[in-house]
């Protein structure tokens, strides 16, 4: 029903055209349509999206109706539903391969022929059931006796295949839940391991599919009660005096004795039905449910290659890091990446891959909940406060490098300014999540608004253009620094933290990412990395003038710049969330730490763990800052186990504090210290093969605690526990999960490695990279209002204490040139 006012307007303008989106637009005549609308397209780009999605017109005239059809946009929905029901069938397809992994539907036939060859043959391999099913078969007059023999043999072939997926698959969970191959010292095997290793080979299958192991991998176990509290009270012992430990071990004996064992049954029984009895509660209560901003406190950042920067074009840059981590989805959509697997042998858990595109963290007063689409064709890109919406395919095809610079080009030559409160829109996905997740409610959910940010959130990924450059102003001092603060919060406006990943792609041509913690873990980021960086370089490349390769098509829409109404209570909600995310960016103390005197290469002379030595090297590092030892974080991954994320490894030990003391004193010998450097270092990969298998501390005190709240039932223990603040914590970035190319023939294409956010007020968070044999770096975070802290200072310690340990062998040290 329409309005007098609408049906009065209709009739002055006598004639008015009318598409399916709802729209209205007055003209005079016919002849005025057909002369002014074409070239009012071509006049205005930006509305040619708007033009294509119109695929039928017809317009109301005194004489009758005027149909129109546009075959351009009846063309491009028909080849992007195409496109949708490829993409149906290759999961399809995939979901059928990977159901019966490590079996094919080629096997099904061979057996099936092979069943029914030997039957007419008269040899009977099923021992008389196919007799016994051919009896059972209805017997109708059309099933004849061959016909009913023929449908016998194939049902018991079929029955015989899936019993031996079972079978197999079955197997292979046994085989993957023993561990023992990782407690031998290295360069010796057991023989138990080497048979193992056999029987994995023979029932594991061969090209497996991303998530061909998915259901063959083992179930995370529940440790037992003792053991985690025995290894509690282990980890706790350097860091309190006799009175504290006391006080500590008289609560965790009353608590193992009286709560524990009621609050383990629980946890038993959760890890019966659940696929993993640690993850879903981490990712809701450790991230999700946190109301505090996840920028710098959770977000974390990747940078560019250290040495080389491929172009100096900004939107050539993008183009060509846009095309490849589409290349990537595609290859994900497909199943086409293999699973990482440890020694080439032991697969990892690749669920948390599944989230990379398409996702969103949407904010909710209580808590926040992930959006994730099972496809996007669209990207939103943010440059000088506004935002553009980027199509990633045309006629059915994934746009070219050369067509994606050509979109990003127009973006960067585009003079408009901001529309109100467009700017520090961005900002409101930087502060608290409770204020954000009202303004999302109170100003989004209708009219252009509601559009817009939809655009944002059903996008593959967000992308900012940056206004400066970074990461290779080496005249600078601490250039290093600053682009490290840039990825990790920018502006505090200007990245949409709240999506899976950013990319950052500078004005000099420099990239980086900002991601979202909430999905998965950094391996999965740097996995994508990787593979973009790669194909960025090797398989793309660009021309002589800096160009990405390939021809333009100048006929594709330009970009669509999103519109919004920003009201003035909605500016004032952006304003505030930026003040509070500014407080918390301005107090960010970052130092990056470039280490070239020795890397792996040393290391691995001096005949121990990589991990274990930067580990050991922080303890000192540590010592030597602050006069004390901290309760000390390192990421570990269980991704062994089926939906696996992580485990903590508790790097203060007896042993390693044992060893800084000797450092520090003048008194003790370099056997000595050494002979307690060797103890620290074994004890330390001992924890993290713990870790990794399954027998961490941590994971499961979090998931008693959460237990214990659910019941109604208090612990001082788990409650101080649960209290004990991280002063430092740190994390390795996994660095060539992918070979791509030969690191040894192209060494200066490597990646510079991540960082994050301090965890304590008073502490320091600490990312190493470890990148091949002679480089290693750390990016170091702390807080500046924190007077017990200064991020360059620990620096300098890192380096020092890393040289250190490095003169207790008899390796020379040899700097590789520069």
């Amino acid at each position: 029903m329409q309005s007098p006012c609408v049906r009065s307007q209709m009739a002055a303008l006598g004639s008015t055209r009318w598409n399916f989106c709802g729209a209205a637009a007055p003209l005079h005549s016919k002849q005025l349509l057909r002369q002014q609308s074409l070239p009012r397209w071509r006049e205005h780009p930006k509305m040619a999206e708007a033009h294509q999605a119109v695929a039928f017109q017809f317009t109301v005239t005194p004489d009758g109706f005027d149909f129109q059809l546009s075959r351009e946009a009846l063309k491009f929905f028909f080849l992007t539903e195409v496109r949708s029901w490829r993409k149906r069938l290759i999961r399809i397809k995939n979901s059928i391969l990977t159901g019966v992994y490590p079996a094919s539907p080629t096997s099904w036939l061979l057996v099936t022929v092979g069943t029914v060859g030997c039957l007419y043959a008269k040899i009977d391999l099923s021992a008389g059931i196919i007799g016994h099913i051919r009896h059972v078969l209805p017997g109708r007059a059309l099933l004849n006796t061959h016909t009913k023999t023929l449908m016998s043999a194939t049902l018991f072939s079929t029955g015989l295949w899936l019993s031996g997926i079972l079978f197999f698959r079955q197997a292979t969970k046994m085989l993957l839940s023993y561990h023992g191959w990782m407690f031998e010292p290295h360069g010796k095997i057991s023989r138990s391991t080497k048979i193992w290793a056999g029987a994995l080979r023979l029932v594991s299958g061969r090209n497996p599919m991303l998530y061909s192991f998915q259901t063959s991998l083992p179930t995370m176990p529940v440790p037992s009660i003792g053991k985690t509290i025995q290894r509690y009270l282990e980890s706790v012992r350097p860091l309190l005096d006799d009175e504290q430990y006391v006080k500590m071990e008289t609560m965790a004996k009353e608590f193992k004795t009286k709560v524990a064992p009621r609050l383990q049954k629980y946890l038993i029984l959760k890890s019966w039905w659940a696929t993993n009895y640690v993850s879903d509660w981490w990712e809701e209560y450790i991230y999700l449910r946190s109301r505090g901003p996840i920028m710098v406190n959770s977000n974390y950042y990747i940078m560019d290659l250290l040495y080389v920067t491929p172009t100096a074009r900004q939107a050539s840059r993008a183009g060509n890091a846009v095309h490849a981590m589409l290349l990537y989805r595609r290859k994900l959509d497909r199943e086409e990446i293999a699973p990482t697997m440890a020694m080439g042998l032991v697969p990892m858990c690749s669920n948390q891959m599944d989230r990379m595109f398409n996702t969103t963290r949407i904010p909710g007063v209580e808590k926040d909940t992930l959006q994730h689409l099972i496809d996007s064709k669209h990207l939103v890109v943010y440059h000088k406060g506004r935002f553009f919406k980027v199509w990633l395919y045309h006629g059915g095809k994934l746009l070219n490098p050369r067509d994606l610079e050509m979109q990003f080009q127009r973006i960067l030559d585009d003079p408009s300014p901001p529309q109100p409160g467009e700017e520090q829109l961005p900002a409101l996905t930087a502060g608290e999540r409770i204020p954000w997740a009202k303004a999302r409610a109170e100003f989004f959910q209708k009219g252009k608004n509601k559009t817009s940010l939809d655009a944002v959130e059903s996008a593959a990924f967000f992308m900012t253009l940056d206004e400066e450059a970074n990461g290779n102003e080496k005249g600078q001092d601490r250039y290093m620094d600053t682009y490290a603060k840039s990825l990790l919060h920018g502006k505090c406006c200007d990245r949409w933290f709240d999506k899976s990943f950013t990319l950052i792609v500078f004005q000099n041509g420099k990239l980086g990412a900002n991601v979202e913690h909430s999905w998965a873990d950094a391996p999965i980021g740097g996995h994508l990395w990787e593979f973009m960086l790669s194909v960025d370089s090797f398989q793309l490349g660009y021309t002589t003038d800096g160009h990405c390769c390939g021809d333009v098509n100048p006929s594709l829409p330009a970009p669509q710049r999103l519109q919004w109404d920003i009201s003035q209570k909605c500016q004032e909600a952006s304003h505030s969330s930026y003040q509070v995310a500014k407080s918390i960016a301005d107090d960010v103390d970052f130092n990056f730490v470039l280490f070239k005197d020795f890397g792996k290469g040393l290391i691995k002379c001096c005949r121990t763990s990589p991990d274990a030595f930067l580990q050991i090297a922080l303890q000192l590092a540590h010592f030597r800052d602050k006069g004390k030892f901290c309760l000390t974080y390192e990421a570990s991954m269980t991704r062994l186990f089926r939906e696996g994320r992580t485990e903590t490894v508790r790097s203060c030990t007896i042993e390693s504090t044992a060893f800084v003391r000797a450092m520090e004193d003048p008194a003790k010998s370099r056997q000595q210290r050494l002979s307690l450097f060797r103890k620290a270092a074994e004890k330390h990969q001992q924890m993290y093969r713990l870790a990794m298998t399954g027998a961490g501390i941590d994971r499961h005190l979090f998931c008693l605690y959460l237990v214990s709240r659910y019941l109604g039932v208090e612990s001082p223990f788990l409650k101080q526990v649960l209290s004990e603040p991280w002063r430092l914590s740190t994390s390795q970035t996994p660095q060539l999960q992918l070979k791509m190319f030969d690191i040894t023939k192209f060494p200066d294409h490597v990646s510079a490695g991540g960082g994050f956010g301090p965890v304590a007020d008073d502490g320091y968070g600490v990312s190493y990279n470890i990148v091949g044999e002679n480089l290693i770096t750390f990016h170091i975070s702390s807080k500046f209002s924190s007077p017990e802290t200064d991020s360059f200072r620990f620096g300098n310690n890192i380096h020092q204490a890393m040289l250190d340990l490095a003169q207790l062998f008899d390796v020379p040290l040899t700097k590789p040139p520069n």
